[in-house]
């Protein structure tokens, strides 16, 4: 016994002597940037722009930013990882193994795998000319439901100035699971997203810290290829952005309309998304993830309207992946609303090319942004327009997540609206239930309700809360 003690403890030691050459090796916090000219101060790696507004959300340095972690096709086993640098950092790695409840991951096992980097520049309209390199890595041959810890950086082992901090992620449980899973659901951030975007996604990860993934419904920002935009996008979410996985689809904000209709530059180079989609020009917009027992379809809607782009193959694509869905629940995120939910607005022609498919699916839910206004409602299967709680139809959900507020118009298969009110949903999928809340940033709830799928038929729970529904009237008077 006594010599099994002194092995114990002289492993600790050995350990402890381990840690601090680790620390020892690791120089303090390099605070310095790098020049466009390649030499360092203690100021900006962009001294020339040193009174541009937010140059420190716009240019890069050495030091990885803007880092997202992205859904795969097979969450279980991969994630995706992208983040960005300047152009000094040519190569871009990423280090990953799994977690432990102490600092001796760093210790073996520890897995080096390097990103494909990507140069880039643009010069958006009122911003200066921005240089980076885009980094990606598709984290693959992992264990479901397991916990991992990974960083970004260049790849210099005997400094961690140049490296991100350690992030933790954890895999999605197997694609059999019947366990509970949740994500939160964000309509248009869009405007002021440092300023007022930021508290929706924090708060929502305060109220929500175990949550499995976050679905952005577009028009994450304003202005398409507005580096500053970007960067207060990236800066709002933080660190939740590096350690809960993201899904988007493209809104109009993120298209180019002229000189010939495209999507925003910046959209591949930043996120990692499937690319299981219908063709290559909708690659990465339009695609599906299977997490669990969901099937969750992203459908670029503002593709469908573009002229240059052919439409016919998006639908077919949409309607081959609902014929041969096994998944118990299905959800597809579009854009444009089905059912528009502001004045004077309506999209009909996406509703003729999707709707058909929507119904003769039975796809359970549908979130939607765009209108900047909040609704939801059951639209039946068979009776377009009424609200039923027995054998329910298609749920359609507008909501929006950033200031920007538009007034509504009332419609029949709304079970409850709203106006200027900033808004996000958690959305958690067991076995045979399905259930909604959405919150307000300070964490009132403003909506809610179940969906029960047993045999076949759906049960519709409305659990829709006894405030009054709010409206810009109630606010602003004219």
């Amino acid at each position: 016994m006594e010599v099994k003690k002194a092995f114990k403890i002289l492993g600790i030691i050995a350990l402890g002597l381990l840690l601090v050459a680790y620390n020892l090796n690791s120089p303090e916090q390099d605070n310095s940037h790098t020049h466009e000219s390649g030499s360092t101060d203690g100021h900006s790696h962009y001294s020339n722009h040193l009174n541009t507004d937010g140059h420190k959300l716009i240019f890069p340095s050495r030091t990885p930013d803007r880092i997202i972690t992205n859904l795969t096709a097979v969450p279980e086993s991969s994630f995706a990882v992208n983040w960005r640098t300047n152009q000094q950092i040519e190569l871009g790695v990423l280090q990953v193994t799994l977690a432990t409840d102490g600092p001796e991951f760093i210790m073996d096992g520890v897995r080096t795998i390097d990103a494909t980097t990507e140069s880039f520049e643009n010069k958006n309209r009122n911003e200066p000319l921005v240089k980076a390199n885009f980094h990606s890595v598709l984290v693959k041959g992992l264990k479901a439901n397991t916990t991992y810890v990974y960083r970004v950086g260049n790849g210099d082992t005997e400094s961690d100035k140049l490296w991100s901090e350690w992030f933790q992620f954890t895999t999605a449980r197997d694609a059999s699971s019947e366990e509970p899973f949740s994500f939160i659901y964000f309509g248009d951030a869009q405007n002021h997203v440092k300023s007022m975007w930021s508290r929706v996604i924090r708060n929502s990860y305060k109220k929500f810290p175990e949550v499995d993934f976050m679905l952005h419904a577009g028009d994450l920002i304003e202005s398409r290829d507005a580096n500053l935009e970007w960067g207060e996008w990236f800066y709002a979410g933080s660190f939740i952005h590096a350690t809960v996985p993201s899904m988007m689809t493209p809104g109009n904000h993120e298209y180019v309309k002229k000189p010939s209709p495209a999507l925003s530059t910046l959209w591949r180079p930043q996120f990692t998304l499937p690319k299981n989609g219908p063709s290559e020009i909708l690659s990465e917009t339009s695609y599906v993830i299977d997490y669990q027992n969901l099937k969750m379809i992203s459908v670029d809607a503002p593709a469908l309207m573009i002229e240059d782009i052919d439409a016919s193959i998006q639908v077919k694509w949409l309607d081959s992946v609902l014929a041969n869905n096994t998944k118990k629940w299905t959800a597809i995120t579009l854009h444009y609303p089905i059912f528009s939910t502001k004045t004077n607005r309506d999209n009909k022609e996406l509703r003729d090319m999707l709707k058909p498919l929507i119904d003769k699916y039975k796809v359970d839910l549908v979130l939607q942004g765009h209108d900047h206004t909040y609704a939801r409602g059951e639209v039946s299967n068979n009776t377009s327009g009424e609200t039923i709680t027995d054998d329910a139809g298609t749920i359609y959900a507008v909501s929006v997540s950033g200031p920007k507020m538009y007034e509504s118009k009332d419609g029949k298969w709304m079970e409850r609206r709203g106006e200027y009110t900033q808004l996000f949903q958690i959305i958690t999928i067991g076995k045979d239930s399905l259930s909604y809340e959405a919150y307000t940033p300070i964490g009132n709830l403003y909506d809610a309700f179940d969906l029960i799928k047993k045999d076949g038929k759906k049960k519709l729970v409305n659990r829709v809360p006894e405030t009054s529904q709010r409206f810009k009237k109630d606010f602003i008077k004219e």
